[in-house]
């Protein structure tokens, strides 16, 4: 009844999320739509694997017999929503996975949502930064190509460049992971390039043409950062702070 009301109200393709231990009912409910008329092929099932918690290295007992689970509001008021999907989406939905408590809710850049949201505010801070003394990105993307010629600008004007084809397989094969794993290197490459070159390299320079270069490139990364993270559904902070972290 379910497939079929929304089928009656016009929708082209269904797509249902099932726990892996219902796999074998998937061919009696394709079954089921074929003999009411529908093509069964227009229903699509995503199989979830199940998830374990850690806190301290332990593994939280779970069990539907003993009655012992942890439901995922108690896990998004504990270590919050954007660690809870960031860290689902880091696995294809068929892939088992421990969540690591600990590790969710630490704010160091061990934590992979951590580290891409402050991928995103060290960016954020660099413009607050440049818009203080008067300084922009520049609008000459070719003007810029001639500024940005370290290795590490390079590879982050490419791994840019990638983005639009990570949405489309991403979506095109249901697989959300890639756009975090996408992020992620994003992030790496960023936070990369900023240590290595923080005193020598830096992005705000007096060389005003170099600057607007660098800005632009900055800018770039901000921006992509801040769209996939709103895509899966994550904060994308304009100032985070960690002990061994200062921006310039």
């Amino acid at each position: 009844a379910y497939h079929v009301d929304k089928f009656s109200r016009g929708f082209s393709r269904l797509i249902n999320i099932w726990g892996a231990d219902h796999h074998g009912y998937i061919p009696r409910v394709k079954k089921a739509l074929e003999v009411l008329g529908y093509d069964p092929r227009r229903l699509e099932i995503l199989l979830v694997q199940m998830v374990s918690l850690t806190r301290g290295g332990q593994v939280i007992p779970m069990g539907k017999r003993t009655g012992e689970f942890v439901t995922l509001r108690q896990l998004v008021d504990e270590v919050g929503k954007d660690a809870v999907r960031f860290t689902f989406l880091l696995r294809k939905s068929d892939a088992q996975m421990e969540f690591d408590l600990d590790l969710a809710k630490s704010q160091t850049l061990e934590n992979p949502v951590f580290y891409v949201q402050y991928g995103h505010a060290r960016v954020a801070s660099i413009m607050r930064k440049a818009s203080a003394i008067g300084a922009t990105s520049t609008d000459h993307v070719d003007k810029a190509c001639k500024h940005l010629v370290l290795p590490e600008e390079v590879k982050i004007a490419k791994e840019l460049g990638m983005f639009p084809f990570v949405l489309s397989s991403s979506a095109s094969r249901r697989e959300p992971h890639h756009i975090a794993f996408y992020l992620l290197d994003l992030a790496k490459l960023f936070h990369s390039y900023y240590t290595r070159y923080r005193h020598t390299e830096k992005v705000i320079t007096k060389d005003m043409e170099k600057t607007e270069a660098r800005l632009l490139l900055v800018e770039c990364v901000r921006r992509v950062l801040a769209r996939g993270l709103e895509l899966l559904g994550v904060g994308a902070p304009e100032e985070m702070h960690i002990e061994e972290a200062e921006d310039e």
